[in-house]
């Protein structure tokens, strides 16, 4: 046992002081001041330290938690940081929005009468405190290799595999249909759960790092994805899932129906200082409106509680199932009903109301029936139980599929699952096509920030291999693919 650890049975948790719901309703400053340095330490003093860490078997990156929450206890801050920066690309932003209630804080070993560790505002601490510090550094490899890697998304994927692949020397272009770097870190997330400040501060240690960045590039149309292959020597594709599901009902077409990306997109650029004429001309602005979004997820919650700080009359968020099987974190539900959202469970919509724009949303109560194949019970429409709500705006948040890669690509050989993300082998995070590789949101479907670091890290792995292999081979041993290029 490690001295002034275990004191959970005398310190209660706590996270840093919250700013009040009215004060927060205000702006889109994140919610959470930061930690003081002796509250940080105390906080981390309560994990028990114990022989199987829950917390690491259930974090996808397997973080050393338990010892960079010692090293916080006593003090020894940078040693924690590179504890943590060793298994993580981006720990400040994954203690930001990881849902940890849902992943290590939720696996914490300690009895819950005691309640659980504090972890992610003890991460975002030590590693807010090493950038004040000066203890981040841009990388610098090693050796330098004439190999280059084309990395499609500046995502959370992509930026993970550029930054392990340049440690080892690699010459790493990373190509994005966006003008800023981060994907849906800059332009998916609000402000009030991630400050851009974060983000931008990463992306300038990525190129100072001399990872090159190519922005407002599409591939498939700006540069074709066989240029990628020709001018590169492997290429990662990270391009997320940004295509948003349908609800097939009546009325889906009619003005401020929105999807959640184009409303959330729309915020955050004008936070940026953008001209975004959607938001200046009110149709993805809430301000002054009935809003009532639809769907359970974090996407949800986002909208929800941008629309009150945008102004709006009433915000209600309609979702199928009950609270307690809301995809969602609890914390984020938590935090928005705080802010005054309603939420409006086991009601489900029939069709948005309207003469060429929404004026309501008429929607059924729902009741959960017998299990489904993934053991969740499945909503059942209650019969005669139709009901109205005004909206001004209407927010779909069902989720993301991916885009048809193969096509937009023209790669037919490009293969894929039957829920159109990209087959790979998970041992190599390659694809069918030879020196293709790929992983995050394009491999699992929509998921966490946390799984897309991960599959960066590992794919990176699999490049570093296969680049050796290839490099190893006298030329007429090559693939005639790889031999080609």
């Amino acid at each position: 046992m490690t001295s002034g650890m275990m004191q959970f049975v005398d310190v209660e948790k706590a996270m840093p002081d919250k700013r009040g719901a009215e004060f927060r309703r205000q702006d889109f400053r994140e919610i959470y001041e930061e930690f003081q340095p002796k509250r940080a330490a105390e906080q981390a003093s309560r994990c028990e330290q114990c022989g199987i860490p829950f917390c690491q078997v259930h974090c996808p990156l397997s973080n050393n938690i338990p010892d960079w929450l010692r090293m916080t206890a006593e003090g020894r801050l940078e040693e924690a940081y590179e504890i943590a920066s060793s298994t993580n690309n981006m720990p400040e932003i994954c203690g930001r929005i990881c849902p940890q209630d849902r992943l290590c804080e939720g696996n914490c070993v300690i009895e819950k009468g005691f309640e659980s560790v504090t972890i992610g505002a003890v991460e975002k601490y030590i590693v807010d405190t090493a950038f004040e510090q000066g203890w981040v550094k841009p990388v610098v490899p090693s050796v330098e290799r004439s190999e280059s890697i084309a990395v499609i998304g500046a995502g959370p994927a992509g930026l993970a595999v550029a930054e392990q692949l340049r440690k080892l020397g690699y010459q790493i272009t990373i190509y994005d249909r966006y003008d800023r770097i981060g994907g849906l870190l800059v332009y998916g997330i609000p402000n009030f759960k991630l400050e851009k400040e974060v983000v931008a501060r990463r992306a300038a240690m990525l190129e100072a790092s001399n990872i090159r960045f190519e922005l407002g590039v599409d591939i498939g149309k700006d540069i074709s994805f066989e240029q990628l292959r020709t001018r590169h020597d492997a290429v990662f594709i990270g391009t997320g899932v940004y295509r948003a599901r349908e609800l097939a009902v009546p009325g889906v077409g009619l003005d401020q129906v929105v999807p959640a990306l184009d409303y959330l997109t729309a915020s955050n650029r004008k936070g940026l200082g953008d001209d975004v004429a959607p938001f200046d001309e009110g149709s993805l602005n809430a301000d002054g409106k009935r809003v009532v979004v639809i769907g359970g997820g974090d996407t949800a919650m986002d909208c929800v509680r941008t629309a009150v700080r945008q102004g709006a009359i009433s915000v209600k968020c309609l979702y199928r199932r009950d609270k307690a099987n809301m995809p969602g974190s609890m914390r984020e539900v938590e935090h928005a009903e705080e802010e005054g959202v309603e939420f409006v469970w086991q009601a489900a919509p029939e069709a948005f109301l309207g003469d060429g724009v929404v004026s309501g949303v008429r929607a059924v109560r729902m009741r959960l029936g017998a299990p489904d194949a993934t053991g969740r019970q499945r909503p059942e429409v209650i019969p005669e139980s139709t009901f109205t709500l005004d909206a001004d705006l209407a927010i779909k948040a069902l989720g993301f599929d991916p885009e048809d890669l193969p096509t937009l690509f023209d790669q037919p050989d490009l293969q894929v699952t039957r829920w159109g993300t990209i087959k790979i082998d998970w041992q190599t995070m390659m694809t069918p096509m030879d020196g293709v590789f790929a992983g995050g949101d394009i491999v699992r479907g929509a998921s966490l920030v946390v799984w897309g670091v991960k599959d960066g890290r590992d794919a990176a792995l699999g490049i570093h291999e296969y680049l050796k292999t290839k490099a190893a081979l006298p030329v007429e041993e090559l693939p005639t693919a790889v031999a080609a290029s």
